[in-house]
């Protein structure tokens, strides 16, 4: 199973673990359904992300390497004003 699918399956899981919880009167399955759906979500927009990454890069890989420098040049910078 892919990632999407897995968020997919996953978010539809929570939900309707936080309707039982719901039906239930129990907060805790509520809470443990609500983080289920959470993760599923968030398994979907990184699937998203990375498929977003996977394209910039095979579109125009200088300028993605040029932005990957300049993002880590500007997180150096960073770390070594803080360390200091």
């Amino acid at each position: 199973m892919t990632t999407k699918v897995e968020g997919v399956v996953d978010e539809a899981a929570g939900k309707l673990k936080d309707a039982a919880g719901a039906v239930l009167g129990d907060p805790a399955m509520r809470i443990s359904g609500s983080a289920k759906a959470l993760c599923g979500e968030s398994k979907q927009l990184m699937a998203d992300a990375a498929e977003v990454a996977r394209d910039a890069v095979s579109e125009s890989p200088l300028l993605v390497l040029g932005a990957t420098a300049a993002i880590g040049f500007l997180a150096g910078a960073l770390w070594a004003s803080v360390r200091d």
